[in-house]
Formats: structure tokens, C-alpha cells, sequence
């Protein structure tokens, strides 16, 4: 576990990757990886590659982490490592240091175990995924494209499932849209409201019809599409005046009937019908849900998963929005990680039998290639 806590003790929020790349790097040195680093608008993008049988696979993930937020609100210091009642606390061990340091040690195993057989495998992490993703994993899918370094297929180890290591795995993700919608009126006094035209009637109105749209009925693996409305703000400091201006921002989760254009437009049609007089509306395409179809990796994802759980994982698309969405132009792409629970909140962890299970997930992928 010293290599996980190793990361863990890296406080590398976005985009700043801290000293993860180091160790990373010193260790897949010593197994024989190729090592390749650049830096795009203050974000570090790493590349490792070992020269096997075959295209191979790829790990894909990233080692930035979200802000610890409350630090007198954690139980442990989010970036200490501590190992406390069976599990390894802090910001990033489950989201997604752990499976990373999980793929490394699993990789070493396998290699000392059977360094000749072993198929090209490489690492692609970037420092830039919890953040606007625009200079990470996304420039380096064309970079991949132009080396030729496509492998058969991506393993990505974002956290998969709730309650235990190799539960389900992930056969796609939802794509994602956001926006943020400005109603403009006219500022007065509340006692002559005929003198003023309130813009938070107008919000209101907007808001209430985005809500209560149904965009879809969903499929058989994906939820429905889902907006929901994450900040109302006015910014206004008095009790007695009437504003001119009120601002929502809001989220969309989106499967696979809908597109990001598609679902603009109809948001669009929508803000500008009830939105009062000239509402403003910005809106930031994420990217695209997508789902992988490949029924031979699928199977053998899941019978190396199976051969070490004695079950078949369930297969699955919910949680959020993972870099899966640029790499699925190369090839298929599948996830599997650690327990989802906690990730992004006060406390976050990773049991210990959790991890260890993951490493040997991990090592059953290897041994299955």
C-alpha cells in the first residue's frame, strides 16, 4: 500500500500533478517503460509504453484530484495517507490514485513472472481531468492517432460501483452538458412593481420548464437524460428592490438518444420562449455519451473479473462524465476501478481488501491478455 500512499501524500489538484509523475515514472522506468511527458496550458500529460506482443492494452486515468475542501471536517488530513481501521484515507485514493498504484504493482508481477509473453502495455495519465478536461487526454488522442500508439483496447480506472471491487464494470458513460442562463428585467422599487419588470419570475418560469421536460425515456443501459439546476444567484443585497438581472446555472447528463447539439438547441428554444425580454444563454458541450459494443472485450474484461470474484459483473453506465469520452475514437474503452462512495467528499477512502482485490483484478487482466 506505500505506493498508493505515496500518491495520495501528492496534493495535486487540478491541473497541477505535484510529484505523481515522478514517482510514477521512477517505477515504470525500472520495468522497462519508455517514458514521455509534455505540458499543454499548464497541464502534464504522461506517457509510459512497453514494447510487447500485439497493440496490447492502455491504463488510462488521471492524478489530479478535486479540492480537500473543509480540512477540519475530515477525521484524517486529506493528504497524509493514513492507513486507520482498514482502509487508506485521503483526498484522491479512491478517485483514482489507488487504481493507479493498483495497475503498477500489478504490472510488476506480471512482468516479473512472465516478462516474454507479456503484450505492449502503456499508461496514459493526464493531470487535467477533473478540470475544464480540454488539455489533457483530449490533445492526446490525435497524439496517440499520429505515433501509431492504439492498443487493442483501454482500460480506464475510474471508480466503478458502490459497495465492492469488481461489482460492475463500465461499458459507457453519459455525456454531458452545461449552461448558464441570465434573465434580465428591469431594477425598481418592490412598492411600484408596474414601474419595474422582475427577472426572477422569468427565471423561475425558464427553470420550472427545463426541469419538467422530459427529453427521453432513457434505454435498456442508460438512465433517462437528467438536468439539474446547481447555483440560483440574484446578487442582490436589499429587501426592497426589485433586480435587474437573475442568473441559474444548471447540468445535463445526457445517454445515448440524445446529441450535445440536439440537446442545445432544444434548451435554447426553450430559454429564449420563457425567459422574458433578452435572456442570455452560454452553454459548454463536455462531450458525448458513448457506449461500448465490443461483446469480445466486454467478455474478457468480465471473465477476468469473474476468474477472481467467482461472480459476473454487472454491467454499467451511471456516475459522471470520465475522459472514456475522447479515448472511445481510438478504441473500445472499458472501466474498472475502485468502490465510488466516497470519491469527491470529506473522508474519502478505499478499504484495504478493496485495493488489494483491485491489484488482483488487475493481474487477472494481464495474465487473461
Amino acid at each position: 500500500f506505500s505506493l498508493i500512499q505515496d500518491l495520495v501524500r501528492c496534493p495535486s489538484v487540478t491541473p497541477d500533478p505535484d510529484q505523481t509523475f515522478h514517482i510514477i515514472g521512477d517505477f515504470l522506468k525500472e520495468l522497462g517503460f519508455e517514458i514521455q511527458m509534455s505540458t499543454c496550458h499548464e497541464v502534464t500529460n504522461f506517457y509510459a509504453r512497453r514494447p510487447g506482443n500485439g497493440a496490447g492494452m492502455c491504463f488510462a486515468g488521471h492524478v489530479d484530484v478535486v479540492p480537500p475542501g473543509d480540512l477540519e471536517a475530515w477525521s484524517v488530513p486529506p493528504f497524509e495517507g493514513r492507513i486507520q481501521e482498514d482502509f487508506l484515507w485521503g483526498r484522491g485514493v479512491a478517485d483514482m490514485k489507488g487504481a493507479i498504484g493498483c495497475f503498477m504493482m500489478a504490472v510488476r508481477d506480471f512482468l516479473q513472472a512472465a516478462p516474454d509473453s507479456a503484450p505492449t502495455l502503456s499508461f496514459l495519465l493526464t493531470s487535467d481531468e477533473e478540470g475544464p478536461a480540454c488539455h489533457g487526454t483530449k490533445v492526446m488522442v490525435p497524439w496517440l492517432r499520429d505515433n501509431g500508439f492504439i492498443p487493442d483496447f483501454f482500460l480506464i480506472g475510474e471508480p466503478t460501483g458502490l459497495h465492492t471491487t469488481g461489482e460492475c464494470i463500465k461499458v459507457g458513460r453519459r455525456g454531458s452538458v452545461t449552461g448558464t442562463l441570465t434573465c434580465r428585467g428591469v431594477q425598481g422599487h418592490i412598492a411600484y412593481p408596474h414601474l419595474a419588470d422582475n427577472p426572477i419570475a422569468s427565471l423561475m418560469d425558464t427553470l420550472q420548464v427545463l426541469r419538467s421536460h422530459v427529453f427521453d425515456e432513457g434505454t435498456p443501459t442508460f438512465e433517462p437524460t437528467r438536468l439539474e439546476i446547481t447555483s440560483i444567484d440574484v446578487g442582490n443585497p436589499t429587501t426592497n428592490m426589485i433586480p435587474s438581472q437573475a442568473m441559474a446555472r444548471f447540468g445535463i447528463r445526457l445517454n445515448t438518444l440524445q446529441t450535445c447539439q440536439g440537446l442545445s438547441s432544444v434548451v435554447e428554444e426553450m430559454c429564449h420562449k420563457h425567459g422574458g425580454r433578452h435572456p442570455s444563454l452560454s452553454l459548454t458541450l463536455h462531450g458525448e455519451a458513448y457506449e461500448t459494443r465490443d461483446a469480445h472485450w466486454i467478455h474478457f474484461l468480465s471473465k477476468a473479473v469473474e476468474d477472481i470474484t467467482g461472480t459476473q459483473p454487472k454491467r454499467d453506465t451511471a456516475g459522471g462524465t470520465t475522459d472514456g469520452r475522447f479515448l472511445k475514437d481510438l478504441c473500445p474503452v472499458l472501466e474498472l476501478g475502485l468502490p465510488e462512495a466516497t470519491i469527491h467528499q470529506v473522508d474519502e477512502r478505499a478499504a484495504l481488501a478493496d485495493i488489494q482485490r483491485l491489484k488482483d483484478l488487475y493481474l487477472s487482466v494481464l495474465r487473461s491478455l
